[in-house]
């Protein structure tokens, strides 16, 4: 009789305990949905300024965005092409709820990073951090403005040297296509 009381109350306890992990998981603030407008495959064309990263230069790029980690973060990769050749970058963004901003971290396959956050305001992302490049730093701020039918943003971006004195770095279309085909 002990014996079956003591499995009853292990099967209960065992219950009892993956019950509570499931109610007291943690979930992503609902806050990181608004970064689901980003979801999915977009192209664009753009043109860097000449400035002191190098000379203005025309590129099109490839942007293809997920969710990731449960739903915590919004992962952003992108394939640029131009004169300089090909280059890819991988962006992740999250949600501070104590700063209510988005805190983003940024890497390029030139060395290139960036460190910041976005705030949103309606259907206007802006962003602003720093830039390392070349061993250099940089304060930078991107500006994204999405159309209403939420297929296409034009984005923005300008650096400067001191947080005084603001250069117009990059600016590009940026329109929502569907997902490519699977490479062979």
């Amino acid at each position: 009789m002990k014996r079956f009381a003591f499995a009853v109350g292990l099967i209960v306890l065992v219950f009892a305990v993956s019950l509570w992990a499931q109610t007291t998981a943690p979930k992503p603030d609902p806050e990181i949905k608004k970064f689901d407008v980003f979801l999915g495959h977009w192209t664009y064309t753009g043109e860097y300024k000449a400035g002191p990263l190098g000379p203005a230069n025309k590129v099109t790029g490839e942007m293809a965005t997920k969710s990731i980690l449960g739903g915590f973060f919004v992962q952003n990769e992108y394939t640029e092409k131009g004169p300089m050749g090909e280059s890819h970058a991988l962006e992740i963004i999250g949600y501070d709820p104590a700063n209510k901003t988005y805190p983003s971290t940024a890497y390029g396959d030139d060395g290139a990073s960036t460190l910041g956050a976005y705030v949103l305001d309606g259907n206007i992302f802006n962003y602003s951090g720093k830039l390392i490049f070349g061993g250099k730093q940089y304060q930078y701020r991107v500006t994204e403005v999405f159309a209403a039918d939420l297929m296409s943003f034009m984005q923005k971006a300008e650096i400067s040297a001191d947080g005084n004195t603001w250069t117009p770095f990059f600016e590009a279309n940026i329109l929502r296509v569907p997902k490519p085909a699977p490479k062979k």
